[in-house]
Formats: structure tokens, sequence, C-alpha cells
């Protein structure tokens, strides 16, 4: 049996990778501690691979090194180990005071926005760092050689209202249309990992053919459902928030919430809310079908089958991490942040999306690098390894 032919005969493994901006440093941890686990010079375990916002930017740099899976990994956690503020965007006192005049300005008049897009960041050196990192062309030489399926990365269209997977695949895949959400044939490029991550308000909308997208968590209401119309027959899932086990307690307030805070909910909302819906569907889907006898399956031919699942997530909360390593950030961004409130307890969550810098990231990727380890031999049986 050739080594094609033994890889396709693995069960398909989907990966997705949801959104969570600084925070998918976490993903990155997991990922090498997969690495770690798997024999020396393994192939790819995630023939189809999901990403969304700034796991839109993890899931391709995993597509693009397909062949050589821990070369993927390696390349990710270089660029996450390094990182710094002024490589997601302009963290210059000039380039912030320009982008936040124009977003101000735009408030009162329509015409501001119409040359240049409107934010509050200037996130060009994001996308000539990806630019730089990502040899796209890999991706479809990987999907050739049977190393990767599919490569899946989801936009928010603000004119349709849909939420558009953009996929580079093998040929058997094909386009698909469901309420409010849609999956689009494409060659994968920079624009599409723009696009994915472009956080409302805080990034510049990317326009794509005749359409401006914005980042790909916006009410994706089937964070899980792309990788399943790409292929995958089973799905592992890199959150990037604590799943709580109980009902937080309810506290006295003793002031107005600041705004870091009521921002931090609203980005919660966006990155998390709709992927624990989503799995919570599934195990509800897969619980109903063993009720139903095997023959009535084959009698009414019903396609549904049960999918199984299974997520990774932090063990501590991340946003009590970020606090620890907030006075990271320049000077510039540190007084920005205190000014909307993100620099305290209130404000954590928020900041822990946008705390792009390399001590923070390196401690969530050792914090994802162990989560997984305490978990290897249930990985290892999931993506099919003896």
């Amino acid at each position: 049996m050739s080594e094609q032919e033994s890889y396709l005969n693995i069960p398909k493994v989907g990966l997705v990778l949801t959104g969570g901006g600084a925070r998918a440093a976490y993903q990155v941890g997991v990922l090498r501690a997969i690495v770690d686990m798997l024999p020396d010079a393994a192939h790819n375990p995630f023939p189809v691979i999901c990403g969304t916002s700034a796991g839109a930017i993890n899931a391709t740099g995993i597509a693009v090194s397909a062949n050589c899976f821990y070369e993927g990994v390696r390349q990710l956690e270089a660029v996450w180990t390094n990182f710094h503020v002024d490589q997601v965007h302009r963290a210059d006192f000039l380039g912030v005071l320009n982008n936040t005049g124009r977003c101000v300005g735009s408030m009162f008049s329509s015409e501001v926005g119409k040359q240049k897009a409107v934010s509050l960041l200037d996130n060009a050196p994001l996308k000539k760092l990806i630019g730089h990192r990502f040899p796209f062309r890999a991706i479809q030489k990987c999907i050739r050689k049977g190393k990767l399926q599919a490569l899946g990365l989801t936009a928010w269209g603000y004119s349709s209202g849909q939420s558009v997977t953009f996929y580079q695949a093998s040929e058997d895949v094909k386009p698909w249309k469901r309420a409010q959400r849609v999956g689009v044939a494409s060659r994968i490029g920079v624009h599409h990992l723009m696009a994915s991550s472009a956080i409302p308000f805080i990034f510049p909308a990317v326009k794509i053919n005749r359409e401006y997208f914005g980042d790909g968590s916006m009410r994706q209401l089937a964070p899980i459902s792309p990788a399943l119309h790409l292929g995958a027959e089973k799905i592992l899932i890199i959150g990037v928030q604590k799943i709580r086990d109980a009902t937080p307690e309810r506290v006295k307030v003793t002031g107005y919430p600041p705004f870091a805070q009521i921002a931090g909910h609203a980005i919660n909302s966006i990155f998390v809310d709709s992927l624990e819906v989503d799995l919570e569907r599934l195990y509800r889907i897969n619980a109903t079908l063993k009720l139903i006898p095997p023959e009535t399956f084959r009698k009414n031919n019903i396609t549904l089958r049960p999918i199984e699942a299974m997520m990774i997530s932090p063990s501590e909360e991340i946003n009590q991490i970020a606090l620890q390593y907030a006075q990271a950030l320049p000077t510039l961004m540190r007084s920005l942040y205190r000014l909307v409130g993100a620099m305290g307890p209130n404000g954590s969550t928020m900041l822990s999306y946008v705390l792009f810098e390399a001590p923070f990231c390196q401690a969530l990727i050792g914090l994802g690098y162990r989560d997984a380890m305490r978990q290897k031999y249930e990985i290892l049986q999931f993506i099919g390894i003896e």
C-alpha cells in the first residue's frame, strides 16, 4: 500500500481553530504538543483544516506545510514566541493618531471612509507579516500530493449578512449553501486571512470580489459546520476560553462598568459563545441518532450520522494571565488601553485579545502545551494514532 493510500484510509479528522486575537497563541501550544506526541516525520494528521479570525492564520500556517506537520507548527511557534504588537498594527503615535482621528471623523461624515478603510488601528504590519511567512502556492501542492484535503477560512459579509467560508480543496468538495452561511471555492490568499481577522471597529474590512468582509466570528452560527462540509469525519476543536463548570457568582457592583469590560463581553459573544452552542447542538444530535435503529436509517435513506468531537480548551483563565503581562505593551498602547479601562481586572478580557506581545504569547503556548500533554492518550486515540 502506498503512503498516500495508507493516509487516505485514516479517518478524516477536521481541525477547527477558533478566533481569539492574541489568545490564539494557546492553539500553537496545543499543536506543538501534538507534534511531540507523533512519531518523527509524521504526516499531517488533519486533512481538513478550518480557521476563523486569528485561528485562520494558524490554520493557514499548518496548511501550507501539510507535507511536514512539524515544520508548519515550528514556523507558527517562531512567529508567536517573538510577537510584538507593532507586527500586528501600527503602535507609533502618528499611526494611532491618524487612524483614531479618521475613525472619530467617520461618525460625523460618511465621506471620510469612502476613499480609505476606517478603523481604530492600522493592521498593515500584519498583512506584511503574513505575506512574508506564508507561501500560499504550497496549499495546492499539498492538496495534489494528498497531504491536505481542504483549507477553509470563514469571514462575514457586511452587505449580504452571510457567513462565508472561502475554501481551497480537492475536486470532490462542492460548494454549499445553508441559512446565512455559504461555502465558496477560492484560491486562498493573504486577503482572505485579513478579512477573516478584521475585528469590527478595530481593524478595517477587506474587499473580496464584490463585497467587504470582516471577522468571521461575527454571527458564525455553526463554527463546526464548514469542517463537515469539507469532508471531515471527526472534529478536533482548539478553543481559547476556559470552560466554566459552574454558574459564576453574582457580586454587588460599586460603579458603572468601564468601556473595556463591556467591550470584553461583546468580544466574547463574537468569539466564544457560538462555538459552545454549536457543540451542544452536535452532542444533542448525536444522542438523538443513537436512539434510531440502524434499519430505520437504511429504510428511509437517512444520511445523518453521529459526529465524534473533541475539544481542548484552557485550564486557566486567560484574562488573569493577561493582567500579569500587561506591562509588556508599548507605553502608548498601555496609555490607550488604560484610558478605556482595559488595564484593570474588569477590562482584562479585552486586554487578553489584543496583548500581542512575546511574554504573554509564550505563556499561552506553554499553557496549551501542558493542557494537551495531560490529554495525550485521548488525543492520539482520537486522531487515529496507535
